[in-house]
């Protein structure tokens, strides 16, 4: 096994350099709401991946049922494989 060499703080910077700004203003509205409140945000972003990968596979699957495209979302979203017999 290789050993992995630290980065240099030149290293750390240019992948830095790519992140878009933190938006404080909207950190500390975030941090002032109840937790039920912050959670929806993410939901709503998971779902509109989901619905996005869905449509991908409609494309690409066209022969399939909406039950199987759901499934192919979930397993393309799970990080645990199931065997397929």
């Amino acid at each position: 096994m290789t050993e992995r060499k630290p980065l240099t703080p030149e290293e750390i910077s240019a992948i830095v350099d790519g992140f878009d700004p933190i938006d404080w203003v909207q950190m500390k509205l975030l941090a002032n709401m109840p937790f039920e409140k912050r959670l929806i945000p993410g939901l709503n972003a998971q779902e509109f991946a989901m619905a996005a990968l869905r449509g991908t596979f409609q494309k690409k699957f066209p022969e399939l049922s909406m039950s199987e495209i759901n499934m192919k979302v979930l397993a393309y979203l799970t990080p645990v494989r199931m065997e397929v017999k």
